[in-house]
């Protein structure tokens, strides 16, 4: 490893608990412009102030809405994106060279397997990890088995979950967010799989509090290093109490029913 990735590294991950908390900020394009992020600067100020450790966006966010915040908080550069319309297809929007000009301390991918675009979609992957090399980035593949070529429920089986992760591994990458399978058991082999740091997706935006809260724990004692989550945190009504109970078991490794009392649940 490049001392420039483990310097960028290590801005990313919590100096304590070696674990990470990422909130992304990069839903516009692909989920369109959902509640939650119409009013993205003050969206923003509500993330920075409970600081997780890194944040999500695609450039513009960066530098439009960002710029204010510059030292505070680590950022990712999302260089992909999916839409409405090509669900299970990431075309590059930005590039390593973007990512070094805007400060970001990763660039990260998006990706799909198990469908018909996997090549492309793997050698765009395969490319970004080899510039982001050239200058000592690290590298974030957001990488899902959600491809035509397998049906929508077995989305988030064991085995196609730990293809995608191991797929982003294989390609050098170095944070893996995927799926989690949905119970401790399978994800702990998943983990096992990868040698590659993984965070747990937060996905669609789940029933209540307790349940991210509880996907978020199960996934920790499972050996996740840590989780990137959007919806489920600023479509809540207090985003800023919700990362603070998310850090509590992230970093401190703390339970459900505590986190649920610093949320104020």
């Amino acid at each position: 490893m490049s001392l420039g990735k483990e310097v960028r590294l290590s801005r990313l991950f919590n100096s304590k608990s070696g674990n990470i908390l990422v909130i992304a900020l990069d839903h516009a394009i692909g989920w369109g412009v959902v509640p939650g992020i119409e009013e993205i600067h003050s969206t923003m100020e509500k993330i920075v102030e409970a600081q997780p450790d890194a944040i999500t966006m695609l450039k513009g966010t960066a530098e439009k809405v960002f710029r204010p915040y510059a030292g505070r908080i680590p950022f990712i550069l999302k260089a992909t994106t999916f839409s409405p319309y090509q669900p299970a297809y990431d075309t590059a929007v930005a590039h390593v060279d973007e990512a070094v000009r805007l400060g970001a301390d990763a660039v990260a991918v998006g990706c799909t397997v198990c469908g018909e675009d996997q090549p492309q979609l793997l050698a765009q992957l395969g490319e970004f990890v080899r510039q982001a090399n050239l200058v000592g980035f690290p590298t974030v593949t957001h990488i899902y088995p959600k491809g035509n070529l397998i049906k929508k429920e077995d989305w988030y089986k064991e085995e196609h979950v730990k293809y995608a992760a191991r797929a982003g591994a294989e390609l050098g990458v170095d944070i893996i967010k995927t799926f989690y399978t949905g119970d401790p058991a399978s994800y702990a082999r998943v983990v096992k799989a990868v040698p590659s740091h993984i965070v747990v997706s937060g996905g669609p935006k789940l029933p209540s509090l307790k349940d991210v809260f509880q996907m978020t724990y199960d996934a920790m004692q499972a050996g996740a290093k840590g989780v990137t989550y959007g919806r489920n945190v600023w479509q809540t009504d207090d985003p800023v109490a919700v990362i603070r109970g998310l850090k509590h078991i992230i970093h401190e490794g703390g339970s459900v029913e505590e986190a649920l009392a610093i949320a104020g649940v």
